[in-house]
């Protein structure tokens, strides 16, 4: 009896069945394509956010670039600067250290000469006695601004 009402219904279930698969291959099959299509479309902004990314670094390196060569240059021009203001520095050192020397003789000079001085008035050559000793007057030696900067 099992069998006979087994083979009895099922012959519509059998239809119903097969109608289903292909309903459901059906429907696999178009899920299938929209999760294909869904995919591609991902792989797709995917590949358009890295081409973008990868503009956005290539704009970048360059302004870098760009940024790069302008402090390189101006760090050229503060060298250059740099090593004109050490060489004058030098010079003036020189200069000062020349006039110092030349401001010491002098002052050597002055109080040797001078009537208050070691040499008791007379001078080098005793010109306390032939009446100059009233014309020299000790004063300070001072060099005007021009003096010291010309070369």
């Amino acid at each position: 009896m099992a069998s006979s009402s087994g083979t009895s219904s099922g012959s519509p279930s059998l239809n119903q069945t097969s109608c289903s698969n292909e309903d459901l291959q059906t429907l696999l099959d178009q899920r299938k394509r929209k999760r294909m299509i869904s995919n591609r479309e991902s792989a797709r902004r995917s590949r358009m956010r890295k081409q973008k990314q990868l503009n956005d670094l290539i704009a970048q390196s360059s302004q870098l670039r760009s940024e790069n060569q302008q402090i390189t240059s101006s760090i050229g021009i503060t060298t250059q600067h740099y090593l004109h203001i050490e060489t004058e520095n030098s010079v003036l050192k020189a200069q000062v250290g020349e006039l110092r020397h030349r401001l010491e003789s002098l002052n050597e000079i002055i109080s040797f000469l001078s009537p208050m001085g070691s040499g008791g008035g007379h001078g080098v050559f005793g010109i306390g006695q032939l009446g100059f000793g009233a014309m020299v007057t000790q004063q300070p030696v001072m060099a005007s601004s021009g003096d010291l900067f010309h070369c």
